[in-house]
């Protein structure tokens, strides 16, 4: 659910990130052929990371820097918690009901005993935080991801998952706020707080940087879309 935060860097490699470091001389050539449009691509990415070297990521430093520690994790929190509407839309569309059932108990402990989201108390009951969408109940149901593109502003994407951002828009809360002050002041603190998210992550990243982001977030999604059952080629 993030702007140049939600594509730009979505929901971005964070998982796949120390994978990527390893795999990605073996992965160039696979993620190339599913780059058709990289000569397009690649001058999108080059405006993204302008806007996010001179505007974002310095407004994410400077609010990791002065925010205290406990706030920025409670901020975090009830982002993360609004963001399990869509992870249990997510599971009840791919017939999942077990991760369903924790997405479900995950909002009434967390909203309830954890105020609105501020504290993360399902997870210290064990009820460990899904990661779904509707790019991936796509994918669930075998709908191939396609090329991949680089969207301006959302950042990396394919066209599945391009294409799946719009209905994932409706288990979102902005659409639902009219006070347009307020709606537009949640999206920004939700884009910075994603961002800020990302700042030891991108430290990371070795060579290239487009190639990078590509092959992690590719090799992020395939891992995602069939829960961690990636086949192997070697």
């Amino acid at each position: 659910m993030r702007g140049i935060g939600t594509g730009v860097l979505d929901r971005l490699f964070r998982a796949s990130v120390c994978a990527t470091a390893l795999l990605a001389p073996l992965a160039a050539h696979a993620a190339t052929e599913e780059d058709p449009w990289e000569s397009i691509n690649r001058p999108i990415f080059r405006f993204n990371d302008t806007v996010d070297t001179y505007a974002l990521k310095p407004i994410a430093q400077g609010y990791q820097y002065v925010t205290p520690q406990f706030l920025q994790d409670g901020v975090h929190n009830i982002f993360q918690n609004l963001g399990d509407v869509t992870n249990l839309a997510n599971n009840i569309l791919q017939l999942k009901p077990h991760a369903a059932g924790v997405d479900t108990a995950r909002l009434i402990v967390n909203t309830t005993f954890g105020l609105g989201g501020f504290f993360d108390v399902g997870t210290k009951m064990g009820l460990q935080r899904n990661d779904e969408d509707f790019g991936q109940t796509l994918g669930y149901w075998g709908v191939g991801s396609g090329p991949y593109v680089m969207l301006p502003l959302l950042g990396p994407s394919t066209v599945r998952d391009a294409v799946a951002k719009y209905p994932d828009t409706y288990t979102e809360p902005y659409q639902y706020i009219d006070h347009v002050p307020t709606r537009n002041t949640l999206r920004a603190i939700d884009v910075v707080d994603m961002r800020a998210s990302l700042l030891q992550a991108e430290k990371m990243i070795r060579g290239d940087k487009y190639t990078f982001i590509r092959n992690a977030y590719l090799q992020n999604r395939e891992f995602k879309v069939k829960d961690g059952q990636v086949e192997d080629d070697f």
